[in-house]
């Protein structure tokens, strides 16, 4: 089998379907993780899916994805804005890495236009709710051909 394509997610995540659904939806993390199973298995991927509010956790899981994952996905939440240690991390992993978010960064306050993320990432998709993840999941997967 394929090696697994990785989703992480960051800080307040776990509050999706909670917080402030006016711009992030009612759909729940797991109901987002559902969603990428489905789509990964009729890929003929698996799925490692996680998330955490701690900035070096995340850092770790993107270098375990560099050698265990054939893609990832990363939705950095307010670490976008400030994590350096991500841009580092992700520079030097070897795979695809495609930002994702659900809301549209840009349109929103002025400290969350600037994404380092988005500097050492293969590319990023913003602001079609969680249907982020799916197009993100695509765009992996072709990168991945």
């Amino acid at each position: 089998m394929a090696k697994p394509i990785y989703i992480l997610n960051g800080p307040n995540l776990n509050l999706l379907g909670q917080r402030e659904p006016e711009i992030y939806g009612s759909d729940t993390l797991d109901d987002v993780k559902a969603m990428c199973e489905r789509a990964c298995k009729d890929q003929g991927y698996g799925l490692k899916f996680a998330q955490t509010n701690i900035e070096g956790e995340l850092v770790d899981l993107v270098q375990e994805a560099g050698s265990k994952g054939a893609a990832l996905l990363i939705n950095p939440a307010a670490y976008t804005h400030t994590s350096v240690a991500l841009y580092d991390a992700i520079k030097a992993v070897d795979i695809p890495v495609i930002e994702i978010h659900i809301s549209q960064p840009a349109a929103r306050e002025a400290f969350r236009q600037t994404s380092y993320v988005a500097q050492a990432a293969s590319g990023s998709i913003s602001g079609l709710g969680i249907n982020s993840y799916l197009l993100g999941l695509e765009a992996a997967i072709l990168k991945l051909k």
